[in-house]
């Protein structure tokens, strides 16, 4: 089972040579090449996430109950159609009010959330979670507060997960130390990689790795992760994103 998680970059016009509509298609190539059975996206307005949708017809977009809006951007889980069969699913705010759309609490600066789904993976014998979250990016607090409130939502679960995204922190954070329990461990850190600056995942656009490992993949220790990896592709010194890609192969 492939997963991947990828940092869209919202669409914004204001990053001119690198505003959406500018490497959206490289981001499709991408997607293709690779072709994760599960892929969890942040950062995609309606817009983009539509896009994608188009443009990846052997995926299917999990969207539940969500509205079309122009502005905000969530996290979205899209599934190949030819391994995935989605069960179940849902999705919560990581604030204090998690059932109030567009809720944030503590120092966060934007609202955030969690999307999860219960899905069948071709050829496993049992039902797995897949979940994609975006923790917040200006507060410290808000940051550690979200991750326990995953982690907490993690031991209710049955069913192994596997936990994706953009946690705007580093390795052994506050809210790494928290999602990184019984329940859940590194795919990283599972390959015994280091996490030096050729592991970080954001960029400007440059390709020049900046910050820190951001973006992880955690899973279930019933996963024996047989390989993971940072995406560096680009085109003519063109990046499809300002956060590379990161790409674990997990056996089940």
């Amino acid at each position: 089972m492939r997963v991947m998680t990828f940092n869209l970059r919202f669409e914004n016009e204001d990053d001119g040579d690198n505003a959406w509509h500018c490497r959206r298609e490289m981001v499709v190539e991408i997607i293709k090449k690779y072709q994760p059975d599960i892929l969890g996206t942040q950062e995609g307005k309606w817009s983009q996430i539509s896009y994608l949708a188009e443009q990846l017809p052997g995926y299917v977009p999990f969207l539940p109950g969500r509205e079309p809006d122009p502005v905000i951007q969530c996290p979205t889980l899209f599934f190949r159609k030819q391994a995935v069969v989605i069960l179940n699913g849902g999705e919560f705010w990581l604030s204090e009010t998690p059932d109030v759309r567009l809720s944030k609490s503590w120092d966060s600066a934007f609202p955030r959330m969690i999307s999860w789904a219960e899905v069948r993976v071709k050829n496993c014998a049992f039902p797995i979670i897949s979940a994609v979250t975006h923790l917040d990016h200006m507060g410290a607090l808000a940051r550690q507060e979200q991750a326990q409130m995953i982690a907490a939502w993690s031991v209710r679960q049955s069913a192994p997960i596997v936990l994706m995204g953009d946690f705007n922190d580093a390795p052994a954070s506050p809210a790494h130390t928290v999602l990184i329990c019984d329940r859940l461990r590194d795919t990283w850190w599972a390959m015994d990689k280091n996490d030096g600056p050729s592991s970080f995942t954001r960029h400007r656009f440059d390709g020049i790795p900046q910050v820190a490992r951001l973006d992880w993949i955690l899973a279930d220790p019933c996963f024996k992760v047989r390989d993971a990896r940072i995406v560096h592709d680009h085109s003519d010194g063109r990046y499809p994103s300002d956060h590379f890609p990161y790409v674990a192969d997990l056996d089940y």
